[in-house]
């Protein structure tokens, strides 16, 4: 082949090698278009919420062992309801709590929480009610049992109260250690947008005192 044709060649095989390389590579460039939907641990969810406490409602808490977040002052379901004058009222510990105060009286300080998950949020009333029965060691012979009454703005109130030993904490909550002489006033509070959750504890001659001031907060309970 003469040097002449062989110039006039060149081109052809450059264009050949050229449209091989392409061709090679397609393989290579699909596999990095990858769709993200694909990579399933990244829609994985990670769960909300810090963990489970002693004096918190149950139901979707104490089953995934987390808790949601506070909701916003103002959030629908709101109530009011009168303290009693001579408690006095706190800023929440913990974000879990919608209100909080101190309870005076002879026997030393008791507290008071309020709770509020949402609508329908923090299980039911009757095994919340239980477990609170279940935080206390009942003394001898009592057998507490739920009352329920109705408020004058249509509430409906379920409350115990159990005098004994106040147990331990187990869930970095609450006492660190069983305290005899003490008693547990609880109330689940229904009504629309609810529920809500009253809880006090406290040394029983401090409890006893304030049971009638604890009814009348319960009843004084209305819409914002």
């Amino acid at each position: 082949m003469n040097s002449r044709l062989s110039w006039m060649m060149m081109p052809l095989l450059l264009l050949a090698l050229a449209c091989g390389n392409k061709e090679s590579a397609a393989p290579e460039s699909a596999s990095t278009n990858t769709p993200p939907d694909a990579i399933g641990s990244s829609k994985d969810p990670m769960p909300a919420g810090a963990a489970a406490t002693s004096d918190a409602p149950i139901g979707p808490i104490s089953s995934r062992g987390t808790n949601p977040e506070a909701p916003a002052p103002g959030q629908g379901g709101s109530i009011d309801f009168d303290l009693p004058a001579k408690w006095q009222s706190q800023t929440p510990d913990t974000q879990m709590r919608l209100a909080q105060a101190s309870i005076p009286g002879t026997g030393g300080p008791g507290q008071l929480a309020v709770f509020f998950f949402g609508p329908g949020g923090g299980g039911g009333t009757d095994a919340n009610i239980q477990r609170w029965i279940g935080q206390m060691e009942p003394a001898p012979g009592s057998n507490p049992q739920p009352q329920t009454f109705q408020t004058g703005s249509g509430y409906k109130v379920t409350w115990v109260e159990v005098a004994g030993t106040l147990k331990a904490s187990t869930m970095g909550t609450g006492p660190t250690a069983d305290q005899p002489g003490a008693r547990l006033l609880g109330a689940v509070v229904e009504g629309p947008g609810g529920p809500w959750f009253f809880k006090a504890t406290g040394p029983d001659a401090t409890l006893v005192g304030a049971r009638e001031d604890f009814l009348a907060m319960l009843k004084s309970v209305r819409a914002k």
